[in-house]
């Protein structure tokens, strides 16, 4: 059974996170030399193999105590909330270009390009405390992709008009907010 409300409440997370991210920089670029579509499906491949195994550790750490778990993801959430602010979206990544235009090139490019820049990433951490706090893999999982592929979807089509009209440091803020709030929600309910 899936949980709209957990499912929004990780997409809404996820996404203000990603925003500022490489992923938005990378899909403007791939997106401006290569057909769109061809880009997206690359990406989109590439975050689902991120969620999925985000989503796998976030389950193992469920298994720990309840409280362990709430003082654990409490301290990621606000060193992930910290990363954001001292980071300040401030990440320049090359883009190699494929040497033709076709389907499997670019997706592949797009594909390598999101795997290998966003392994280990902050979305990758937090969308695995999320599956270990609300212990709801799906739901967790597919609120994760789908704001993943909407940050991919903007960034390859629009991100350069929404970066002239949404400051990066304000997007970067707020997604430290809500990350700040979730981990002293968790660190409060380890000590309750």
């Amino acid at each position: 059974m899936i949980s709209i409300s957990v499912m929004a409440l990780v997409f809404g997370v996820v996404f203000l996170a990603e925003l500022p991210d490489k992923t938005a920089l990378a899909g403007l670029v791939l997106g401006t030399r290569y057909r769109a579509s061809y880009v997206f499906v690359g990406v989109a491949a590439a975050f689902v193999v991120h969620v999925v195994l985000a989503v796998a550790a976030g389950s193992v750490l469920t298994l720990l105590p309840q409280q362990l778990l709430h003082a654990l993801t409490g301290v990621l959430f606000l060193g992930g909330a910290a990363m954001l602010l001292l980071k300040g979206g401030e990440d320049d990544e090359e883009v190699r270009e494929p040497k033709d235009q076709s389907f499997w090139k670019v997706s592949g490019a797009g594909f390598m390009l999101i795997l290998v820049a966003e392994f280990g990433d902050l979305t990758q951490i937090m969308t695995a405390n999320l599956a270990a706090r609300y212990d709801d893999p799906l739901s967790v999982g597919l609120g994760a992709v789908l704001a993943l592929w909407a940050v991919a979807g903007l960034g390859i089509v629009g991100g350069k008009a929404l970066m002239k009209r949404v400051p990066l440091s304000l997007i970067t803020k707020i997604a430290a907010l809500l990350m700040t709030a979730l981990g002293v929600w968790s660190l409060y309910e380890a000590i309750a």
